[in-house]
C-alpha cells in the first residue's frame, strides 16, 4: 500500500481497508442507483459476490422489503437526512429471507457534490433466532415453530442432517415435508451439492423409471441421445423421493437395489452406474399398513425407515398459525407489491378455530385468495372463504350476528384447547387478555 489516497474514491487506501474489516455489510451507489462498491461482509451476508453486484441496480442485488415503496437510501438522497437502524429484510442468493437493520448516508466528493449514497446493513439473524426462543419459538434452518409438537421435530433435525442415513418423512398432505427435506439437506455436509426433488405420484411407472435412472440413446423410440436421470443429477447431493407410497412394486425392487448396492442401470444400458446421493423419502400414506396388505415391500420399507420424522398436522400446532399467516402475508406483499399489514384479530380467531385439513398449503392458498380481495390494510373476516366461517345454511342475514357467532365459536374452541386458561387462550387468539374478558362478557360466554 502506497499510503496515497484519493478523496473522490472512497474505496482507496485506509478507507477501503477499514470497510473490508468490519462485520457490517456496506455498499455505495451512484446517482443512477448502480452499485459502485460492495464490501466483504456484504458478500457474506447476501451470498452475492462483489463481481456479481458491481454495476447492477441495488434493488436487484439486495431485494429488500423496502425497495418498492420505502427505500431508506432514496429517502436520504431526497431529504438529506440519514436513516439509522431501520429494520427490514433482504432476499439472499439462495432465496432465503435475512432480517437486517439499515443505516444510510449521502456520498459526496471532495468538492461537496452529491455523487450517490452509502448504505450499511447488519445481519440480525441471530438476534431474530434469540427473539423467537424468548417468545417460545424455535428455529432450525428455514423451519420455525412455536408449537411444542413441532419443536420436538426441530430439535432432532440437526442430528439427522449430520448423519448420512436414509430418512423417511411422514405427514399429511401440505404439512411441509419437502421443506423439512430441504432443511436436512441444507444443514448437512452435502449442502453445496444439488437437492433434487421427485414427486413419485405425479408420473406413471414407465416415465418415473426413466426420470429416476435416465436412459441411453436408442433405449426406446424417440430416445435420440443419452439423458441423465435424477440420480445422476443429484450426484453427491440429496435425492428427495416424495410420495414414495405411490411407487409400484416393480419399481420398488429397483429402488431397493439402489439403496443396497448404491448402483442403478439407466434404461438401455448394460453397465451399472454408481450413485453417492443421500436418499430422503416422504409420504402421506400409512406404509406399515401398506406392508401388511402387501402393497409395499417390507424390505424396502426397512431400508427407507432408518430415520423417521413425523410432521404434525397444522391442527395440532395451532400456535404457529398467526406466524405462518404473517409469513405468507409478507411473501405475497413482495410478490404482488402490495402493502397488506396482516390479519385482524377476528380473522386470526377464525383461523385458530379451523381444523385445516389441507394444512400449511391450505393456509397459504387462503392467504393468497385474500390478497385478491384485500390490497391494503388488514385481512378481515370478509376476505376469508366460507369454509372458515359458516356453512351456507348457517349464515345469518345480519353480518354483525354472523361475526358474533364466529367470534364465540373461536373463543370457545381456544378455551377448550387451553383448559379454560384465559391467558393462554388470549395468546392463541392473538388478542390481549383484557380484550378476551370484554368479548366473554359481550358474547355471554360463561367459563368455569
Amino acid at each position: 500500500m502506497s499510503g496515497k489516497t484519493t478523496k473522490d474514491e472512497p474505496w482507496e487506501g485506509f478507507t477501503k481497508a477499514i470497510l473490508e474489516s468490519i462485520s457490517d455489510g456496506v455498499f455505495t451507489v451512484n446517482r443512477e442507483w448502480m452499485i459502485t462498491s460492495f464490501n466483504r461482509a456484504a458478500e457474506q451476508i447476501t451470498g452475492i459476490s462483489r463481481d456479481q453486484a458491481l454495476g447492477r441496480p441495488c434493488w436487484e442485488v439486495l431485494r429488500s422489503s423496502m425497495c418498492q415503496s420505502q427505500c431508506a437510501l432514496g429517502y436520504t438522497l431526497e431529504s438529506g437526512k440519514p436513516v439509522i437502524g431501520k429494520a427490514c429484510y433482504i432476499i439472499d442468493s439462495q432465496g432465503g429471507r435475512i432480517p437486517i437493520s439499515v443505516s444510510t448516508a449521502m456520498l459526496r466528493n471532495s468538492r461537496g457534490e452529491l455523487v450517490g449514497g452509502a448504505e450499511t446493513f447488519r445481519d440480525l439473524s441471530e438476534v431474530e433466532r434469540l427473539r423467537l426462543e424468548l417468545k417460545g419459538g424455535l428455529s432450525t434452518g428455514n423451519l420455525v415453530s412455536h408449537s411444542p409438537a413441532m419443536q420436538k421435530v426441530l430439535q432432532i433435525i440437526p442430528a439427522v442432517a449430520a448423519s448420512s442415513s436414509t430418512v423417511l418423512i411422514l405427514g399429511e398432505t401440505g404439512t411441509g415435508k419437502e421443506l423439512a427435506a430441504k432443511t436436512i439437506h441444507s444443514l448437512g455436509s452435502k449442502k453445496d451439492a444439488p437437492f433434487v426433488p421427485v414427486n413419485c405420484g405425479a408420473l406413471p411407472d414407465t416415465l418415473l423409471e426413466s426420470e429416476l435412472f435416465g436412459y441411453k440413446a436408442g433405449a426406446f423410440t424417440g430416445a435420440e441421445r443419452d439423458r441423465p436421470g435424477r440420480f445422476a443429477q443429484a450426484g453427491n447431493g440429496t435425492l428427495f423421493l416424495d410420495e414414495i407410497g405411490e411407487v409400484s412394486q416393480a419399481l420398488q425392487i429397483r429402488l431397493l437395489r439402489v439403496l443396497q448396492e448404491k448402483a442403478y442401470d439407466p434404461l438401455g444400458s448394460s453397465r451399472p452406474e454408481k450413485t453417492n446421493a443421500r436418499i430422503i423419502t416422504a409420504t402421506n400414506r400409512d406404509l406399515e399398513e401398506m406392508v401388511r396388505q402387501k402393497l409395499f415391500r417390507q424390505d424396502l420399507y426397512y431400508r427407507i425407515n432408518i430415520v423417521r420424522i413425523e410432521l404434525p398436522p397444522l391442527r395440532h400446532r395451532k400456535e404457529d398459525i398467526p406466524h405462518l399467516a404473517q409469513h405468507f402475508v409478507d411473501r405475497f406483499n413482495r410478490l404482488q407489491r402490495k402493502e397488506v399489514q396482516g390479519l385482524t384479530p377476528e380473522a386470526v380467531s377464525l383461523c385458530m378455530a379451523y381444523d385445516w385439513p389441507g394444512n400449511i398449503r391450505e393456509l397459504e392458498n387462503i392467504i393468497e385468495r385474500a390478497f385478491v380481495l384485500c390490497s391494503r390494510g388488514k385481512i378481515g373476516i370478509e376476505h376469508l372463504p366460507a369454509e372458515l366461517t359458516l356453512k351456507d345454511t348457517e349464515i345469518p342475514a345480519d353480518f354483525q350476528t354472523a361475526k358474533h357467532i364466529l367470534e364465540a365459536r373461536s373463543i370457545e374452541k381456544a378455551l377448550e384447547q387451553t383448559g379454560n386458561n384465559k391467558t393462554r387462550a388470549a395468546r392463541l387468539l392473538g388478542m390481549h387478555k383484557s380484550t378476551l374478558h370484554r368479548k366473554l362478557k359481550k358474547l355471554n360466554i360463561h367459563t368455569p
